[in-house]
C-alpha cells in the first residue's frame, strides 16, 4: 500500500476539503468517528493526518505515523500537537487561522457589547417580570481603550471589527514588533496594563502563556476592565477572574474558553458554582471560531495550504 498520497481524516470537516485535495491527487479516508486508539493502529499507512480537537497528537502517534509528511488541524491552535517533536521528525504542520478569524472577531464584539450593555441580565429580568432601566444602564465603546494581547490573525480581526466604534486600540505581542497598522497601535505590556478599559486575549497556549492572567497580573491594571477570552482557557485562571470581579477590577467577563471544558469535568471544579451564578460573566462553549461560515472556510484554507505545500 503506497501511503504517499493518502490522508486520514480523523474528525468532522467540511467536504470541500476532500473535494479540493482529491482533485489535486490525494486520496482521503474520511473516518470522523474513529477513536484515537483505532487511529493509532492505522496511522502508519498515511502521509497526512487531519484532526480538530478530538485527540492529542503526541510522540506515540507521531512515531506510529512512520510515513507522515503533514498534520493539518481544522482550527487555529496547534496546542494538541507535539509541535517540537513533529518538526524534529520533518512533519509539516498546517493550521487554518485565516479560516475562522472573522468568526472569532465577531464573537468577541458580541460578548463585549452584551457585557457592556447588560443584555443577558436585562433579558432575564424582563422574562421574570421585572423592568429595571437604571440598574441596567450600560457603557458605550466610543472613546474607550481596548487592549489586545496577541496580534496574529485573531487579534487583528478583532481590532478590525472594532474600527467602526471610534475606540483606541492598542496591542501587545511578545513575538512581533513593528506591527502597528490602521486598526491598532503596538505598545508595551506596561501600556496595556495602564490604559486598557477592555482586555481581550488572542494568544496560543504555550508554556509562556499558560496562567498569564492570574491574580498578580490583574492586580496591576489601573482601571476596572471588561475582560474577553476567546483564545485558550488555560491562559486565564478562572479563580483570579472571579476574585477580580468581586474586587471591582473586572466589570464583566466574556469567556468562550475555560481552564476545564465540557461536562462532567467542568461541574466538578471548585469555582464552577460561583462562575455559573455570576451575572457579571457570559459563557459560551468554545464556539467563537465555529460558525456555519467558518466550518467551510477552515477546510478551504487547509486545502489551499496543503495543495501549495505539495506542489
Amino acid at each position: 500500500m503506497n501511503p504517499n498520497n493518502k490522508i486520514l481524516i480523523a474528525d468532522d470537516i467540511h467536504p470541500i476539503f476532500i473535494e479540493q485535495v482529491e482533485a489535486a491527487g490525494y486520496q482521503c479516508d474520511y473516518l470522523p468517528l474513529i477513536k484515537p486508539d483505532e487511529a493509532l493502529q492505522i496511522i502508519g499507512d498515511y502521509a497526512g493526518l487531519v484532526i480538530r480537537s478530538k485527540f492529542n497528537v503526541d510522540r506515540t502517534v507521531i512515531d506510529a505515523g512512520k510515513n507522515l509528511r503533514f498534520i493539518a488541524r481544522a482550527g487555529a491552535g496547534l496546542d494538541n500537537i507535539d509541535e517540537a517533536y513533529a518538526v524534529q521528525k520533518g512533519i509539516k504542520l498546517i493550521n487554518a487561522s485565516e479560516g475562522n478569524m472573522d468568526a472569532v472577531g465577531e464573537h468577541c464584539i458580541g460578548l463585549l457589547l452584551a457585557l457592556m450593555n447588560n443584555f443577558i441580565i436585562a433579558d432575564a429580568e424582563i422574562r421574570a417580570g421585572s423592568w429595571k432601566r437604571e440598574t441596567n444602564r450600560g457603557f458605550e465603546l466610543k472613546g474607550k481603550t481596548v487592549g489586545i494581547i496577541g496580534y496574529g490573525f485573531m487579534g487583528k480581526s478583532f481590532a478590525k471589527k472594532l474600527s467602526g466604534f471610534e475606540v483606541n486600540v492598542i496591542a501587545y505581542d511578545k513575538y512581533k514588533t513593528g506591527f502597528s497598522d490602521q486598526y491598532a497601535r503596538e505598545v508595551s505590556m506596561e501600556e496595556i496594563v495602564r490604559h486598557s478599559d477592555v482586555l481581550s486575549l488572542h494568544v496560543p497556549l504555550t508554556a509562556e502563556t499558560k496562567g498569564l492572567v492570574n491574580e498578580e497580573y490583574l492586580f496591576h491594571f489601573k482601571k476596572p476592565i471588561f475582560f474577553i477570552n476567546a483564545s485558550r482557557g488555560k491562559v486565564a485562571e478562572v479563580r483570579a477572574i472571579l476574585n477580580a470581579i468581586k474586587q471591582g477590577k473586572i466589570l464583566g467577563a466574556g469567556l468562550d474558553v475555560l481552564e476545564v471544558e465540557r461536562f462532567p469535568a467542568l461541574a466538578e471544579q471548585k469555582w464552577f458554582d460561583e462562575l455559573k451564578n455570576s451575572n457579571k460573566v457570559i459563557l459560551t462553549p468554545h464556539i467563537a471560531g465555529w460558525t456555519f461560515d467558518s466550518y467551510r472556510r477552515i477546510s478551504e484554507v487547509m486545502a489551499e495550504k496543503l495543495i501549495s505545500y505539495g506542489s
